[in-house]
């Protein structure tokens, strides 16, 4: 099984931005966990501040790969096209946030890309990208 993790904008700050919310480990921390957790699977990662490479990204495993998880951040609530993007590909995508966007600001409680994915996982800090590899185990 191949699996594509994709984060966008500020999630490279992750371990350092507003611990409060997001906690304190980095992503390439948790993600050793998970290629440990999930030793059979491959697990790729990818990260990008910039709208267009996240769609690049979706355009390039979306023919090929078993699935997707896909934190756009911020993008999640503005961008039409990385919606698009999902709904053009073949593999499917499940929507991962690391804090409950429901008790955050009012502007994050709409997301443009839900409705092309698989699924949402929202509230469950960094074990959503687990639970994410387990729905797509269990497919």
């Amino acid at each position: 099984m191949n699996i594509q993790i994709i984060n966008g904008p500020n999630l490279n700050l992750l371990g350092v931005r507003e611990p409060s919310v997001y906690g304190d480990t980095t992503f390439e921390a948790y993600l050793e966990q998970l290629r440990t957790r999930y030793a059979n699977i491959t697990i790729n990662y990818y990260q990008s501040n910039v709208e267009g490479e996240i769609i690049n990204k979706l355009h390039e495993v979306g023919f090929s790969y078993d699935g997707v998880l896909l934190n756009a951040g911020a993008y999640t609530h503005t961008s039409v096209a990385i919606a698009d993007a999902i709904a053009a590909i073949n593999t499917p995508v499940i929507e991962v946030h690391i804090s409950n966007v429901y008790k955050r600001e009012e502007f994050r409680h709409h997301s443009h890309l839900s409705k092309n994915c698989k699924g949402i996982i929202v509230g469950f800090g960094m074990d959503g990208y687990r639970l994410g590899i387990e729905s797509l185990l269990d497919k």
